[in-house]
């Protein structure tokens, strides 16, 4: 029986991991590969770092689709693959890649991640994680100075020239793709709920075919 494949998308800082890692805690199973998208971002190894500087990581362009896909139907196949890294102060993939082997569960989360419909018709079930704008920006603005070593007007900057309007071009309009719909900014027990429910079915399903 194939893995199951959940995409989780949601404009930047919006939560999608800390509702990953929910689903998770209350699915109670750990036979999980969780995979960011972002670590799918295109390799600038042979660009200056001032030209790194400029890349536009809200734009579908910036993302190695392609790779991405290769990677997700060997995994629902059962293979193994090496997974790049992106390492985000260097503005590159790092040169490191994660040996990754598939799992009864498969998640990918990331902002742009239902944006490709190929990816997005692997999945057993697509989830958007939405939340309010001004608190999705002062997330962002503290992750990006303590994480990622970026300067307060730099993080404006970038949210304003291409955050802001990439979220609404290309980002919010792949909710229409999602099958469930989590608001991050309230209590989400119902949609989490039945997510849970659908991986215990799976799980289920999957104990009885294996015997």
């Amino acid at each position: 029986m194939k893995p199951l494949l959940f995409l989780v998308a949601g404009g930047s800082a919006s939560g999608k991991t800390t509702v990953v890692k929910e689903i998770l805690a209350k699915a109670g199973i750990d036979d999980v590969l969780v995979i960011n998208h972002d670590d799918y971002y295109q390799d600038q190894s042979h660009m200056a770092m001032e030209e790194r500087k400029k890349t536009n990581y809200d734009h579908p362009r910036s993302l190695d689709n392609g790779l991405l896909y290769e990677h997700l139907e060997a995994l629902l196949a059962g293979e193994s693959v090496d997974k790049p890294c992106y390492d985000f102060i260097k503005n590159t993939r790092s040169e490191t890649k994660e040996r990754v082997s598939a799992k009864s569960i498969i998640i990918v989360e990331g902002i742009l991640i239902l944006e490709n419909d190929r990816i997005r018709n692997l999945a057993d079930m697509n989830i958007y994680v939405e939340l309010d704008d001004d608190i999705r920006f002062i997330r962002r603005l503290l992750r990006d100075i303590n994480d990622r070593g970026r300067s307060m007007d730099s993080v404006i900057a970038q949210y304003q020239g291409t955050v802001k309007p990439m979220f609404q071009k290309h980002i919010k309009p792949t909710k229409r793709y999602a099958d469930v719909i989590i608001p991050n900014d309230k209590k989400h027990d119902v949609a989490v709920d039945l997510i849970v429910t659908k991986i215990k079915h799976f799980l289920n399903e999957k104990k009885s075919s294996d015997r």
